[in-house]
């Protein structure tokens, strides 16, 4: 009995034991999991750190950011899968490749909430949805631009855009730099413009009237950014909505084409069901037979010429009033009626001349007869090179001369010696940097 007893005790002693290892054993690895999973978690919050190709004239440079890590991101209405949006989960494990691979950033929704002041730092608002100011912790300044919850039109264009400006680069093209698509929230980001649109410096007050000089310059501008979605891009691309409030400017006045909203590659969707764009801008044939070409942008193009010329709005009679000028100028008289009065005649009455012809040839109702932008540029940069010329001729022939004695002016006349400053300093700027037009 002694003996059965005590292999009993010893029986269950050992029992005891291993039953005590293996739940020592399964406290450890269930620890071992749990921290694994919350640091996964934590590290899909934050900003990614990436290496951003962007080319600028030819060159490529690399701005890499650092990891921003923030506490838990703030609920949002139509939150699903763990934060993360429907429309990229769907994408297959090759487009999220692409989207990688072209080196744009992925923000998270905690930092853009935060550089954005809970997104009350609105700076427009359009049919994709508002645009805000984002002053990032980094120090960099970045354009916003939040997908309308409501808008499905929108979700595909948010698709297309992440997926298409990733791979485009040109000093011509308001560059993507990231994205966010957290807790059912779809947002685009941009380099940011400091000067704004066009369109701002053509129609509104507060802006002084930009010189011809500068408005053949921001033409050339955004015939080289055309130029290369046409021509340059692989697969080619079409704007579709070619118009002054998407034409952008930079600290130093350059201009930049923005919004591909409504960009489709070449050959892909060609016939749309309903039409796209924006009324004033669109090509005839695009409208009688809902099928876009290079040469539907060409026509645009050709309108935001007309538009820089008579600072005039498509929408309330520029077409009209381009008829008109036309006929007249079969005599040789007419395109300078059409000039904006704000200059006061301050352009060359050739360059006038040669631009609006240029221009009408672009807007011919038969898309044959158009230029391509290749031809566009080509015609715009020689007139820039013969302006130069000239300039230079110029001012060999003349001496220099003293400069006029400083006079102390009252406030009106100081306020406008300070708009004749910033004109100068404007047009230098642009003439200081003319090898890169030319």
């Amino acid at each position: 009995m002694e003996g059965e007893s005590f292999g009993l005790i010893v029986g269950i002693s050992l029992g005891v034991v291993i039953g005590v290892l293996l739940a020592i054993s399964a406290f450890f690895c269930f620890r071992y999991h749990r921290k694994t999973s919350q640091i996964v978690n934590s590290g899909g919050s934050s900003r990614r750190s990436v290496t951003v190709p962007i080319r600028e004239n030819g060159a490529n440079s690399c701005n890499i950011m650092s990891d921003s890590t923030l506490g838990p991101d703030s609920p949002v209405r139509s939150s699903s899968n763990n934060g993360r949006s429907s429309w990229l989960d769907g994408f297959s494990k090759r487009s999220t490749s692409v989207i990688s691979a072209s080196g744009i950033l992925e923000y998270s929704y905690r930092d853009l909430q935060k550089a954005t002041c809970n997104f009350t730092s609105l700076i427009g608002q359009g049919a994709f949805g508002p645009v805000f100011k984002a002053q990032m912790s980094t120090g960099e300044t970045v354009a916003v631009k939040v997908l309308a919850t409501d808008s499905k039109q929108g979700e595909k264009e948010f698709q297309t855009e992440v997926m298409l400006l990733g791979r485009l680069h040109h000093r011509n093209l308001v560059n993507l730099i990231g994205y966010c698509a957290e807790k059912g929230q779809h947002m685009l980001i941009y380099v940011y413009m400091s000067k704004g649109s066009l369109a701002s410096h053509l129609y509104s007050e507060k802006h002084e009237p930009l010189s011809w000089d500068l408005r053949v310059y921001i033409a050339l501008d955004v015939a080289r950014g055309l130029e290369y979605l046409h021509d340059g891009a692989v697969p080619p691309v079409i704007h579709r909505d070619i118009k002054s409030s998407n034409i952008l400017l930079d600290q130093a006045m350059r201009a930049r084409v923005a919004d591909f909203g409504l960009s489709r590659e070449e050959m892909v969707d060609k016939h749309a069901a309903n039409i796209r764009g924006t009324f004033g801008y669109l090509d005839p044939e695009y409208i009688s037979t809902r099928t876009f070409t290079k040469k539907s942008d060409v026509y645009g193009f050709g309108v935001l010429l007309f538009e820089l010329i008579a600072a005039r709005n498509p929408q309330q009679g520029l077409m009209e009033y381009v008829e008109l000028a036309a006929m007249n100028a079969e005599e040789k008289v007419g395109w300078e009626e059409i000039v904006d009065s704000r200059l006061d005649g301050k352009f060359d009455l050739q360059e006038v001349n040669e631009v609006s012809a240029f221009a009408y040839k672009c807007i011919s109702r038969a898309p044959r007869k158009r230029p391509n932008m290749r031809d566009v540029v080509q015609v715009l940069t020689r007139v820039v090179k013969v302006r130069h010329s000239r300039k230079r001729q110029k001012q060999k022939s003349l001496s220099p001369s003293p400069l006029p004695p400083t006079v102390e002016c009252g406030g009106e006349q100081t306020g406008n010696r300070s708009v004749l400053s910033e004109n100068h300093r404007r047009d230098n700027s642009v003439d200081s940097t003319l090898e890169d037009y030319c």
